[in-house]
Protein backbone atom coordinates (compact mmCIF):
# COMPACT_ATOMS: atom_id res chain seq x y z
CA UNK A 1 0.00 0.00 0.00
CA UNK A 2 1.62 3.10 -0.81
CA UNK A 3 -0.57 5.21 1.28
CA UNK A 4 -3.38 2.44 1.81
CA UNK A 5 -6.65 1.80 0.94
CA UNK A 6 -8.06 -0.92 2.98
CA UNK A 7 -11.24 -3.04 2.68
CA UNK A 8 -11.98 -5.25 5.04
CA UNK A 9 -14.67 -7.63 5.51
CA UNK A 10 -15.12 -8.54 8.98
CA UNK A 11 -17.71 -9.20 11.83
CA UNK A 12 -19.28 -6.32 13.43
CA UNK A 13 -22.31 -3.79 12.93
CA UNK A 14 -21.33 -0.12 13.15
CA UNK A 15 -23.89 -0.29 16.39
CA UNK A 16 -22.84 -3.58 18.05
CA UNK A 17 -19.30 -3.59 19.87
CA UNK A 18 -18.42 -6.76 18.46
CA UNK A 19 -15.29 -6.34 16.15
CA UNK A 20 -14.07 -6.47 12.83
CA UNK A 21 -12.14 -9.48 11.41
CA UNK A 22 -12.04 -11.06 7.98
CA UNK A 23 -11.50 -12.65 11.03
CA UNK A 24 -14.38 -11.60 8.19
CA UNK A 25 -11.71 -9.30 6.60
CA UNK A 26 -11.05 -7.46 4.02
CA UNK A 27 -8.96 -4.56 3.42
CA UNK A 28 -8.28 -1.90 0.86
CA UNK A 29 -5.03 0.25 1.61
CA UNK A 30 -4.02 2.90 -0.64
CA UNK A 31 -2.49 6.41 -0.48
CA UNK A 32 -3.72 9.62 -1.50
CA UNK A 33 -2.80 12.78 -2.94
CA UNK A 34 -5.41 15.03 -2.46
CA UNK A 35 -8.45 13.33 0.08
CA UNK A 36 -11.11 16.09 0.85
CA UNK A 37 -9.85 16.84 4.32
CA UNK A 38 -10.35 20.88 4.17
CA UNK A 39 -12.39 22.49 6.54
CA UNK A 40 -15.09 23.11 4.03
CA UNK A 41 -16.10 19.74 3.62
CA UNK A 42 -14.07 17.58 5.78
CA UNK A 43 -15.10 13.47 5.77
CA UNK A 44 -16.67 12.08 9.24
CA UNK A 45 -13.85 12.91 11.89
CA UNK A 46 -10.97 14.47 9.53
CA UNK A 47 -8.13 16.28 10.79
CA UNK A 48 -5.14 17.48 8.85
CA UNK A 49 -2.98 14.15 8.08
CA UNK A 50 0.89 14.32 10.02
CA UNK A 51 2.66 14.09 6.74
CA UNK A 52 1.08 15.98 3.87
CA UNK A 53 -0.50 13.94 0.76
CA UNK A 54 0.77 10.68 2.48
CA UNK A 55 -2.28 8.72 3.67
CA UNK A 56 -3.35 5.46 4.32
CA UNK A 57 -7.08 4.30 3.28
CA UNK A 58 -8.94 1.14 4.36
CA UNK A 59 -12.08 -0.13 3.30
CA UNK A 60 -13.53 -2.85 6.25
CA UNK A 61 -15.93 -5.04 5.23
CA UNK A 62 -17.07 -6.39 8.20
CA UNK A 63 -19.63 -9.34 8.49
CA UNK A 64 -22.50 -7.28 8.40
CA UNK A 65 -21.12 -4.09 7.73
CA UNK A 66 -18.19 -2.75 5.38
CA UNK A 67 -16.12 0.68 6.71
CA UNK A 68 -13.90 2.95 5.07
CA UNK A 69 -10.79 3.89 7.36
CA UNK A 70 -7.78 6.48 6.20
CA UNK A 71 -4.70 6.10 8.13
CA UNK A 72 -1.72 8.27 8.67
CA UNK A 73 1.70 6.95 9.26
CA UNK A 74 1.14 6.72 12.97
CA UNK A 75 -1.95 4.45 12.40
CA UNK A 76 -3.72 7.34 13.33
CA UNK A 77 -7.41 6.97 11.90
CA UNK A 78 -8.42 10.05 9.90
CA UNK A 79 -11.63 9.53 8.36
CA UNK A 80 -13.90 6.79 8.26
CA UNK A 81 -17.59 6.07 6.57
CA UNK A 82 -19.39 2.56 7.07
CA UNK A 83 -22.75 1.09 5.73
CA UNK A 84 -24.47 -1.98 6.58
CA UNK A 85 -25.31 -5.05 4.14
CA UNK A 86 -27.89 -7.42 4.24
CA UNK A 87 -28.03 -10.82 6.31
CA UNK A 88 -29.24 -13.83 5.56
CA UNK A 89 -30.33 -16.62 7.82
CA UNK A 90 -32.78 -18.75 6.23
CA UNK A 91 -33.00 -21.47 8.31
CA UNK A 92 -31.61 -22.10 11.91
CA UNK A 93 -27.86 -22.08 11.70
CA UNK A 94 -27.73 -21.23 8.05
CA UNK A 95 -25.85 -17.47 7.81
CA UNK A 96 -25.45 -16.16 3.60
CA UNK A 97 -24.16 -12.92 2.06
CA UNK A 98 -24.99 -12.00 -1.37
CA UNK A 99 -21.47 -11.10 -3.07
CA UNK A 100 -22.83 -8.29 -5.31
CA UNK A 101 -24.51 -6.55 -2.10
CA UNK A 102 -21.33 -6.95 -0.45
CA UNK A 103 -19.40 -5.34 -3.73
CA UNK A 104 -22.35 -2.55 -4.03
CA UNK A 105 -22.03 -1.19 -0.35
CA UNK A 106 -18.14 -1.22 -0.61
CA UNK A 107 -17.65 0.59 -3.88
CA UNK A 108 -20.47 3.23 -2.08
CA UNK A 109 -18.42 3.47 0.96
CA UNK A 110 -15.28 4.23 -1.37
CA UNK A 111 -17.43 6.74 -3.21
CA UNK A 112 -17.97 8.63 0.15
CA UNK A 113 -15.10 9.17 1.62
CA UNK A 114 -11.87 9.63 -1.11
CA UNK A 115 -11.43 10.89 -4.60
CA UNK A 116 -7.60 9.41 -5.52
CA UNK A 117 -6.06 6.80 -4.25
CA UNK A 118 -1.88 5.53 -5.22
CA UNK A 119 -2.41 2.13 -3.66
CA UNK A 120 -4.40 -0.65 -1.78
CA UNK A 121 -4.55 -3.38 0.09
CA UNK A 122 -7.53 -6.00 1.12
CA UNK A 123 -8.10 -7.68 4.52
CA UNK A 124 -10.38 -10.31 4.28
CA UNK A 125 -12.71 -13.40 6.06
CA UNK A 126 -13.49 -16.90 5.15
CA UNK A 127 -16.85 -16.39 3.47
CA UNK A 128 -16.77 -18.70 0.80
CA UNK A 129 -17.94 -17.63 -2.87
CA UNK A 130 -18.80 -19.42 -6.59
CA UNK A 131 -18.71 -17.59 -9.54
CA UNK A 132 -19.44 -18.15 -13.45
CA UNK A 133 -16.24 -17.92 -15.64
CA UNK A 134 -18.23 -17.53 -18.29
CA UNK A 135 -20.52 -14.95 -16.70
CA UNK A 136 -18.49 -13.24 -14.00
CA UNK A 137 -21.91 -13.76 -11.98
CA UNK A 138 -22.03 -15.32 -8.52
CA UNK A 139 -24.18 -18.85 -8.91
CA UNK A 140 -25.52 -18.52 -5.60
CA UNK A 141 -25.15 -16.86 -2.28
CA UNK A 142 -21.81 -16.39 -0.22
CA UNK A 143 -21.72 -19.17 2.61
CA UNK A 144 -20.53 -17.21 5.59
CA UNK A 145 -17.66 -18.73 8.16
CA UNK A 146 -20.38 -19.48 10.98
CA UNK A 147 -22.88 -21.11 8.88
CA UNK A 148 -23.95 -24.28 10.41
CA UNK A 149 -25.69 -25.97 7.28
CA UNK A 150 -22.84 -28.61 6.68
CA UNK A 151 -22.50 -30.65 9.59
CA UNK A 152 -23.94 -33.49 6.95
CA UNK A 153 -20.99 -32.69 4.95
CA UNK A 154 -18.48 -32.89 8.03
CA UNK A 155 -19.59 -36.11 9.45
CA UNK A 156 -19.47 -37.76 6.22
CA UNK A 157 -15.85 -36.54 5.12
CA UNK A 158 -14.88 -37.80 9.02
CA UNK A 159 -16.18 -41.20 7.68
CA UNK A 160 -14.61 -41.23 4.54
CA UNK A 161 -11.07 -40.20 6.55
CA UNK A 162 -11.83 -42.85 8.60
CA UNK A 163 -12.64 -45.48 6.40
CA UNK A 164 -10.29 -44.56 2.89
CA UNK A 165 -7.74 -42.22 3.92
CA UNK A 166 -6.18 -39.69 2.04
CA UNK A 167 -3.81 -40.69 -1.10
CA UNK A 168 -0.22 -39.21 0.13
CA UNK A 169 1.28 -40.87 -2.32
CA UNK A 170 0.44 -44.15 -5.36
CA UNK A 171 -1.70 -46.58 -3.39
CA UNK A 172 -0.80 -45.32 0.10
CA UNK A 173 -3.42 -44.06 2.08
CA UNK A 174 -3.54 -42.45 5.19
CA UNK A 175 -6.16 -42.29 7.31
CA UNK A 176 -7.20 -40.58 10.58
CA UNK A 177 -7.96 -36.39 11.58
CA UNK A 178 -4.22 -36.26 11.94
CA UNK A 179 -3.32 -37.11 8.41
CA UNK A 180 -5.49 -34.18 7.11
CA UNK A 181 -3.52 -31.47 9.55
CA UNK A 182 -0.07 -32.88 8.67
CA UNK A 183 -1.05 -31.55 5.75
CA UNK A 184 -3.20 -28.41 5.61
CA UNK A 185 -2.97 -27.87 9.82
CA UNK A 186 -6.77 -27.81 9.99
CA UNK A 187 -9.49 -30.06 10.72
CA UNK A 188 -12.68 -31.23 8.88
CA UNK A 189 -15.02 -28.57 10.12
CA UNK A 190 -17.55 -26.61 9.19
CA UNK A 191 -15.49 -23.19 10.03
CA UNK A 192 -13.52 -23.93 6.29
CA UNK A 193 -14.07 -23.41 2.64
CA UNK A 194 -14.00 -27.09 1.07
CA UNK A 195 -17.03 -27.95 3.35
CA UNK A 196 -18.72 -25.51 2.40
CA UNK A 197 -17.97 -25.40 -1.03
CA UNK A 198 -19.03 -29.18 -1.35
CA UNK A 199 -22.41 -28.31 -0.21
CA UNK A 200 -22.68 -25.92 -2.81
CA UNK A 201 -22.21 -28.47 -5.21
CA UNK A 202 -24.66 -31.12 -3.26
CA UNK A 203 -27.48 -28.41 -3.41
CA UNK A 204 -27.18 -26.28 -6.03
CA UNK A 205 -27.02 -27.53 -9.30
CA UNK A 206 -25.42 -24.06 -11.23
CA UNK A 207 -22.58 -24.63 -8.93
CA UNK A 208 -22.15 -28.28 -9.38
CA UNK A 209 -23.00 -27.43 -13.83
CA UNK A 210 -20.19 -25.02 -13.59
CA UNK A 211 -17.89 -27.39 -12.08
CA UNK A 212 -18.50 -30.30 -14.38
CA UNK A 213 -17.75 -27.94 -17.20
CA UNK A 214 -15.03 -25.99 -15.97
CA UNK A 215 -17.11 -23.04 -15.78
CA UNK A 216 -16.76 -22.59 -12.20
CA UNK A 217 -14.64 -19.89 -10.39
CA UNK A 218 -14.07 -20.48 -6.34
CA UNK A 219 -12.27 -18.47 -3.94
CA UNK A 220 -13.32 -15.86 -0.15
CA UNK A 221 -14.59 -12.39 0.05
CA UNK A 222 -11.03 -11.31 -1.12
CA UNK A 223 -10.70 -13.12 -3.98
CA UNK A 224 -14.66 -11.99 -5.34
CA UNK A 225 -13.69 -8.39 -4.64
CA UNK A 226 -10.38 -8.46 -6.62
CA UNK A 227 -11.00 -10.07 -9.38
CA UNK A 228 -14.47 -7.45 -10.08
CA UNK A 229 -12.07 -4.46 -9.33
CA UNK A 230 -9.45 -5.78 -11.58
CA UNK A 231 -12.02 -5.96 -14.86
CA UNK A 232 -14.42 -9.51 -14.10
CA UNK A 233 -14.49 -11.27 -17.17
CA UNK A 234 -12.71 -9.15 -19.10
CA UNK A 235 -9.33 -10.20 -17.72
CA UNK A 236 -9.84 -9.89 -13.53
CA UNK A 237 -7.22 -11.63 -11.66
CA UNK A 238 -8.33 -14.74 -9.61
CA UNK A 239 -6.42 -15.16 -6.60
CA UNK A 240 -6.20 -15.95 -2.87
CA UNK A 241 -3.61 -14.76 -0.23
CA UNK A 242 -1.49 -17.75 1.42
CA UNK A 243 -3.49 -16.95 4.66
CA UNK A 244 -7.29 -17.57 3.41
CA UNK A 245 -5.95 -20.28 1.20
CA UNK A 246 -4.45 -22.03 4.70
CA UNK A 247 -8.07 -21.58 5.28
CA UNK A 248 -9.84 -23.87 2.65
CA UNK A 249 -8.56 -27.51 3.66
CA UNK A 250 -6.80 -27.56 0.34
CA UNK A 251 -3.85 -26.40 0.76
CA UNK A 252 -0.50 -27.37 1.86
CA UNK A 253 0.76 -25.73 4.56
CA UNK A 254 4.34 -26.40 4.05
CA UNK A 255 4.80 -25.91 -0.03
CA UNK A 256 1.51 -23.02 0.05
CA UNK A 257 1.02 -24.73 -3.26
CA UNK A 258 -2.99 -26.48 -4.12
CA UNK A 259 -2.54 -30.36 -2.76
CA UNK A 260 -3.17 -32.69 -4.94
CA UNK A 261 -4.33 -35.66 -2.55
CA UNK A 262 -6.39 -33.06 -0.95
CA UNK A 263 -8.68 -32.39 -4.37
CA UNK A 264 -8.63 -35.92 -4.84
CA UNK A 265 -10.35 -36.61 -1.44
CA UNK A 266 -12.77 -33.67 -1.85
CA UNK A 267 -13.29 -34.08 -5.32
CA UNK A 268 -12.75 -30.77 -6.66
CA UNK A 269 -10.93 -29.87 -10.08
CA UNK A 270 -8.15 -27.78 -10.03
CA UNK A 271 -9.88 -25.35 -12.48
CA UNK A 272 -12.08 -23.96 -10.17
CA UNK A 273 -8.81 -22.81 -7.97
CA UNK A 274 -7.41 -19.10 -7.59
CA UNK A 275 -3.43 -18.75 -7.80
CA UNK A 276 -2.12 -18.12 -4.36
CA UNK A 277 -0.18 -15.24 -3.41
CA UNK A 278 1.90 -14.19 -0.56
CA UNK A 279 0.10 -11.01 1.64
CA UNK A 280 2.26 -8.13 0.60
CA UNK A 281 3.03 -7.74 -3.28
CA UNK A 282 1.38 -5.38 -6.02
CA UNK A 283 -0.67 -7.72 -7.49
CA UNK A 284 -2.83 -4.86 -10.31
CA UNK A 285 -4.62 -2.32 -10.56
CA UNK A 286 -7.88 -1.36 -10.02
CA UNK A 287 -9.62 -0.51 -13.37
CA UNK A 288 -11.75 2.22 -15.23
CA UNK A 289 -15.73 1.44 -15.25
CA UNK A 290 -18.28 0.78 -13.02
CA UNK A 291 -16.50 -0.80 -10.01
CA UNK A 292 -15.01 1.71 -7.36
CA UNK A 293 -14.82 4.45 -9.78
CA UNK A 294 -12.95 6.71 -7.20
CA UNK A 295 -10.26 3.59 -7.07
CA UNK A 296 -9.66 3.77 -10.91
CA UNK A 297 -5.91 3.11 -11.34
CA UNK A 298 -5.18 2.21 -7.60
CA UNK A 299 -2.58 -0.71 -7.17
CA UNK A 300 -3.60 -3.93 -5.15
CA UNK A 301 -0.83 -4.91 -3.25
CA UNK A 302 -1.77 -6.07 0.08
CA UNK A 303 -4.38 -9.04 0.57
CA UNK A 304 -4.68 -10.76 4.10
CA UNK A 305 -7.38 -12.62 6.42
CA UNK A 306 -8.85 -10.69 8.51
CA UNK A 307 -6.96 -12.40 11.96
CA UNK A 308 -3.66 -12.58 10.68
CA UNK A 309 -4.16 -8.36 9.62
CA UNK A 310 -4.97 -8.02 13.14
CA UNK A 311 -1.52 -10.24 14.21
CA UNK A 312 0.17 -8.08 11.96
CA UNK A 313 -1.80 -4.81 13.07
CA UNK A 314 -0.84 -5.52 16.75
CA UNK A 315 2.96 -6.05 15.96
CA UNK A 316 3.28 -9.83 17.00
CA UNK A 317 5.44 -10.16 14.38
CA UNK A 318 7.98 -12.54 16.63
CA UNK A 319 7.45 -16.35 17.88
CA UNK A 320 5.87 -16.05 21.00
CA UNK A 321 3.61 -13.14 20.64
CA UNK A 322 -0.10 -13.57 20.67
CA UNK A 323 -3.30 -11.59 20.41
CA UNK A 324 -7.22 -12.02 20.58
CA UNK A 325 -9.57 -10.35 18.32
CA UNK A 326 -13.26 -9.98 20.18
CA UNK A 327 -15.68 -9.56 17.81
CA UNK A 328 -18.74 -11.04 16.64
CA UNK A 329 -16.24 -14.06 17.46
CA UNK A 330 -12.98 -14.16 19.25
CA UNK A 331 -9.98 -14.92 17.70
CA UNK A 332 -6.71 -15.99 19.41
CA UNK A 333 -3.11 -16.42 16.78
CA UNK A 334 0.21 -16.92 18.50
CA UNK A 335 3.08 -16.59 16.25
CA UNK A 336 5.30 -19.37 16.08
CA UNK A 337 8.06 -17.63 13.65
CA UNK A 338 9.07 -19.60 10.65
CA UNK A 339 8.18 -22.94 12.47
CA UNK A 340 5.06 -24.97 11.88
CA UNK A 341 3.46 -26.07 14.94
CA UNK A 342 1.35 -29.18 14.36
CA UNK A 343 -0.91 -29.08 17.35
CA UNK A 344 -1.60 -31.42 19.95
CA UNK A 345 -4.81 -29.63 21.82
CA UNK A 346 -7.21 -29.12 19.60
CA UNK A 347 -5.80 -25.78 17.48
CA UNK A 348 -5.64 -25.08 14.28
CA UNK A 349 -1.66 -24.60 12.14
CA UNK A 350 -2.19 -21.53 10.10
CA UNK A 351 0.06 -18.82 7.88
CA UNK A 352 0.55 -15.99 10.19
CA UNK A 353 2.03 -14.08 6.97
CA UNK A 354 4.28 -13.92 4.17
CA UNK A 355 5.55 -10.73 3.96
CA UNK A 356 6.34 -11.13 0.06
CA UNK A 357 6.27 -13.32 -2.85
CA UNK A 358 10.13 -14.52 -2.57
CA UNK A 359 9.73 -14.51 1.67
CA UNK A 360 9.68 -17.36 3.85
CA UNK A 361 6.33 -16.82 5.43
CA UNK A 362 5.53 -17.12 9.18
CA UNK A 363 3.35 -18.97 10.82
CA UNK A 364 0.77 -19.23 14.08
CA UNK A 365 -1.14 -21.43 16.19
CA UNK A 366 -4.60 -20.18 16.06
CA UNK A 367 -8.05 -20.49 18.05
CA UNK A 368 -11.43 -19.68 17.59
CA UNK A 369 -14.57 -18.56 19.29
CA UNK A 370 -17.51 -18.99 17.72
CA UNK A 371 -19.84 -16.09 19.92
CA UNK A 372 -18.22 -13.66 21.30
CA UNK A 373 -20.00 -10.20 20.98
CA UNK A 374 -22.55 -11.82 18.83
CA UNK A 375 -23.81 -13.33 22.47
CA UNK A 376 -24.18 -9.61 23.29
CA UNK A 377 -26.75 -9.20 20.66
CA UNK A 378 -28.26 -11.71 21.08
CA UNK A 379 -29.18 -10.50 24.72
CA UNK A 380 -30.24 -7.21 22.97
CA UNK A 381 -32.09 -8.71 19.95
CA UNK A 382 -33.35 -12.26 20.70
CA UNK A 383 -34.05 -12.19 24.21
CA UNK A 384 -34.87 -8.23 24.69
CA UNK A 385 -32.44 -8.10 28.63
CA UNK A 386 -30.83 -4.95 27.03
CA UNK A 387 -31.69 -2.26 25.24
CA UNK A 388 -28.33 -1.48 23.32
CA UNK A 389 -24.44 -3.25 23.34
CA UNK A 390 -23.00 -0.98 25.73
CA UNK A 391 -25.56 -1.57 28.40
CA UNK A 392 -24.32 -4.87 29.28
CA UNK A 393 -21.26 -3.40 30.84
CA UNK A 394 -23.69 -1.30 33.15
CA UNK A 395 -26.08 -4.34 33.98
CA UNK A 396 -22.98 -6.83 34.44
CA UNK A 397 -21.60 -4.18 36.95
CA UNK A 398 -24.54 -4.36 39.56
CA UNK A 399 -23.31 -7.69 40.47
CA UNK A 400 -19.86 -8.68 42.01
CA UNK A 401 -20.23 -12.00 40.59
CA UNK A 402 -22.45 -14.39 37.88
CA UNK A 403 -23.96 -16.06 40.96
CA UNK A 404 -22.55 -19.62 40.01
CA UNK A 405 -24.75 -18.89 36.62
CA UNK A 406 -22.47 -19.82 33.48
CA UNK A 407 -23.38 -19.51 30.04
CA UNK A 408 -21.61 -21.79 27.90
CA UNK A 409 -22.32 -19.56 23.99
CA UNK A 410 -22.61 -22.42 21.90
CA UNK A 411 -25.24 -21.44 19.20
CA UNK A 412 -23.19 -22.89 16.47
CA UNK A 413 -21.67 -25.53 18.17
CA UNK A 414 -17.81 -24.84 20.10
CA UNK A 415 -14.78 -24.11 18.27
CA UNK A 416 -11.32 -24.60 19.24
CA UNK A 417 -10.32 -26.06 21.70
CA UNK A 418 -13.21 -28.10 21.79
CA UNK A 419 -14.02 -28.82 18.17
CA UNK A 420 -18.03 -30.10 19.06
CA UNK A 421 -20.19 -28.88 16.19
CA UNK A 422 -23.15 -30.39 18.14
CA UNK A 423 -22.60 -28.59 21.28
CA UNK A 424 -26.06 -26.41 22.25
CA UNK A 425 -25.96 -23.20 24.07
CA UNK A 426 -26.75 -23.58 27.73
CA UNK A 427 -27.62 -21.07 30.51
CA UNK A 428 -26.64 -23.22 33.85
CA UNK A 429 -26.81 -22.71 37.42
CA UNK A 430 -30.00 -20.53 37.57
CA UNK A 431 -31.39 -20.24 40.61
CA UNK A 432 -34.47 -18.08 42.11
CA UNK A 433 -31.81 -15.11 42.82
CA UNK A 434 -30.66 -15.23 39.57
CA UNK A 435 -31.10 -11.76 38.06
CA UNK A 436 -30.32 -9.90 34.49
CA UNK A 437 -26.53 -8.65 35.87
CA UNK A 438 -25.62 -12.12 36.72
CA UNK A 439 -26.41 -13.29 33.00
CA UNK A 440 -24.93 -10.43 31.64
CA UNK A 441 -21.92 -11.23 33.76
CA UNK A 442 -22.07 -14.32 32.83
CA UNK A 443 -22.01 -13.46 29.10
CA UNK A 444 -18.98 -11.47 29.20
CA UNK A 445 -17.43 -14.57 31.60
CA UNK A 446 -18.23 -16.53 28.56
CA UNK A 447 -15.36 -15.57 25.89
CA UNK A 448 -12.89 -15.26 28.88
CA UNK A 449 -13.14 -18.69 29.85
CA UNK A 450 -12.65 -19.79 25.85
CA UNK A 451 -9.79 -17.62 25.70
CA UNK A 452 -8.49 -19.19 28.84
CA UNK A 453 -8.74 -22.55 27.26
CA UNK A 454 -7.48 -21.90 24.26
CA UNK A 455 -4.29 -19.95 25.85
CA UNK A 456 -3.81 -23.10 27.94
CA UNK A 457 -3.37 -25.43 24.49
CA UNK A 458 -1.35 -22.97 23.04
CA UNK A 459 1.56 -23.17 26.23
CA UNK A 460 1.23 -26.74 25.87
CA UNK A 461 1.83 -27.10 22.27
CA UNK A 462 4.45 -24.12 22.01
CA UNK A 463 5.77 -24.88 25.21
CA UNK A 464 5.59 -21.10 26.46
CA UNK A 465 2.80 -19.69 29.24
CA UNK A 466 2.38 -16.36 28.03
CA UNK A 467 2.68 -13.32 30.31
CA UNK A 468 0.21 -10.74 28.66
CA UNK A 469 -2.29 -10.87 25.51
CA UNK A 470 -2.85 -7.97 23.07
CA UNK A 471 -6.28 -7.54 22.43
CA UNK A 472 -8.50 -5.70 19.65
CA UNK A 473 -12.13 -5.53 18.68
CA UNK A 474 -15.41 -4.37 19.70
CA UNK A 475 -15.75 -6.28 22.56
CA UNK A 476 -12.25 -4.17 24.14
CA UNK A 477 -14.47 -0.68 24.32
CA UNK A 478 -15.21 -1.83 27.57
CA UNK A 479 -13.17 -2.07 30.63
CA UNK A 480 -14.77 -4.87 32.34
CA UNK A 481 -14.80 -7.28 29.97
CA UNK A 482 -10.84 -6.42 29.75
CA UNK A 483 -10.87 -6.88 33.50
CA UNK A 484 -12.85 -10.40 33.17
CA UNK A 485 -10.70 -11.53 31.02
CA UNK A 486 -7.30 -10.60 32.95
CA UNK A 487 -8.87 -12.06 36.57
CA UNK A 488 -9.91 -15.54 34.55
CA UNK A 489 -6.73 -16.15 32.58
CA UNK A 490 -4.53 -14.80 35.12
CA UNK A 491 -2.37 -12.77 32.83
CA UNK A 492 -2.16 -9.11 31.68
CA UNK A 493 -4.35 -7.82 28.71
CA UNK A 494 -3.37 -5.20 27.11
CA UNK A 495 -5.28 -3.09 24.94
CA UNK A 496 -4.41 -0.57 22.51
CA UNK A 497 -5.84 2.68 22.12
CA UNK A 498 -6.29 2.68 18.34
CA UNK A 499 -7.85 -0.96 17.85
CA UNK A 500 -8.78 -1.07 13.75
CA UNK A 501 -6.03 -3.71 13.88
CA UNK A 502 -7.58 -5.88 11.21
CA UNK A 503 -7.14 -2.56 9.00
CA UNK A 504 -4.01 -1.60 9.81
CA UNK A 505 -1.86 -4.45 9.39
CA UNK A 506 -3.47 -5.02 5.64
CA UNK A 507 -2.14 -1.66 5.60
CA UNK A 508 1.27 -1.92 7.08
CA UNK A 509 0.89 -5.24 4.50
CA UNK A 510 0.39 -3.17 1.68
CA UNK A 511 2.33 -0.16 2.66
CA UNK A 512 5.83 -2.72 2.61
CA UNK A 513 5.16 -3.94 -0.44
CA UNK A 514 5.64 -0.17 -1.90
CA UNK A 515 8.30 1.13 0.55
CA UNK A 516 5.25 3.32 1.84
CA UNK A 517 6.75 5.52 5.16
CA UNK A 518 9.50 3.17 5.41
CA UNK A 519 7.94 -0.03 6.72
CA UNK A 520 9.30 -3.42 6.06
CA UNK A 521 7.82 -6.32 7.46
CA UNK A 522 10.76 -8.13 7.04
CA UNK A 523 12.28 -5.28 9.87
CA UNK A 524 9.26 -4.96 12.76
CA UNK A 525 11.92 -1.76 13.99
CA UNK A 526 10.70 -0.17 11.30
CA UNK A 527 7.20 -0.05 12.37
CA UNK A 528 8.61 1.53 15.89
CA UNK A 529 6.44 4.54 15.68
CA UNK A 530 2.98 2.69 14.51
CA UNK A 531 0.37 2.85 17.18
CA UNK A 532 2.29 3.05 19.87
CA UNK A 533 0.01 5.59 22.19
CA UNK A 534 -2.46 5.46 24.85
CA UNK A 535 -2.04 1.41 25.24
CA UNK A 536 -4.09 0.93 28.76
CA UNK A 537 -2.93 -2.68 30.74
CA UNK A 538 -5.30 -4.96 33.30
CA UNK A 539 -4.04 -7.23 35.73
CA UNK A 540 -5.33 -10.16 37.58
CA UNK A 541 -7.19 -8.97 40.36
CA UNK A 542 -8.00 -12.96 41.63
CA UNK A 543 -5.90 -15.63 43.25
CA UNK A 544 -4.59 -18.76 41.52
CA UNK A 545 -7.59 -20.75 43.89
CA UNK A 546 -9.83 -18.35 42.86
CA UNK A 547 -9.34 -18.46 39.41
CA UNK A 548 -8.82 -22.31 39.70
CA UNK A 549 -12.45 -23.07 41.22
CA UNK A 550 -14.24 -20.78 38.60
CA UNK A 551 -12.54 -22.34 35.92
CA UNK A 552 -13.73 -26.25 37.25
CA UNK A 553 -17.37 -24.80 37.41
CA UNK A 554 -16.46 -23.73 33.38
CA UNK A 555 -15.76 -27.13 32.57
CA UNK A 556 -18.44 -28.70 33.52
CA UNK A 557 -20.79 -26.73 31.97
CA UNK A 558 -18.48 -27.00 28.80
CA UNK A 559 -19.72 -30.91 29.47
CA UNK A 560 -23.27 -31.08 30.04
CA UNK A 561 -23.55 -28.36 26.61
CA UNK A 562 -21.21 -31.39 24.15
CA UNK A 563 -23.43 -33.38 22.03
CA UNK A 564 -26.79 -31.73 23.05
CA UNK A 565 -27.68 -31.16 18.90
CA UNK A 566 -26.38 -34.31 17.91
CA UNK A 567 -29.52 -35.07 15.41
CA UNK A 568 -29.09 -32.68 12.39
CA UNK A 569 -31.86 -31.44 10.45
CA UNK A 570 -31.22 -31.00 6.55
CA UNK A 571 -33.28 -28.25 5.22
CA UNK A 572 -32.53 -29.54 1.42
CA UNK A 573 -31.90 -27.03 -1.11
CA UNK A 574 -32.27 -22.95 -1.10
CA UNK A 575 -32.97 -22.44 -4.03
Amino acid sequence: MKALYILEMSRKPPHIPTTSPSSLGLELVAPTSDIDCQSKSPLPGCHPPSRANLLELSIAEQRVSARFLIFDEFANVVAEHQLEFPQYFEHPGWHSHDPQEIQDVCEACVAEATKKLESQGYAADSTTVAWSRKTGKQLCRAIVWDDGRTKAEVTFYEQKLANEGIEVGPGEFKKGPEAIRDLTGIPISTYFSAIKLRWMLQHHHEVRDAHESDDLMFGTVDSWLVYNLTGGVNGGLHIIDVTNASRSLLMDLRTLQWSEPMLKFFGFKKSILPKIVSNSEVYGSIVQGKPCKPLAGVLISGIVGDQQGALVGNKCLRAGEAKNTYGTGAFLLFCTGDEVVLSKNGLISTVAYQPGPNAKPLYALEGSIAVAGSAIQWLRDGVGLIENAPQINDLASRVEDTGGVYFVTAFNGLLAPYWDASAGGILIGLTAYTTPGHIARATLEASAFQTRAILGAMAKDSGVELQHLKVDGGMTNGDLAMQLQADIGGFEVIRPEMRESTALGSALLAGSAIGLFGWDLNKPETLSRVNTKGSTSFHPKTTKEQRLLKWLGWQRAVERSKGWNSEYVDYGDDD
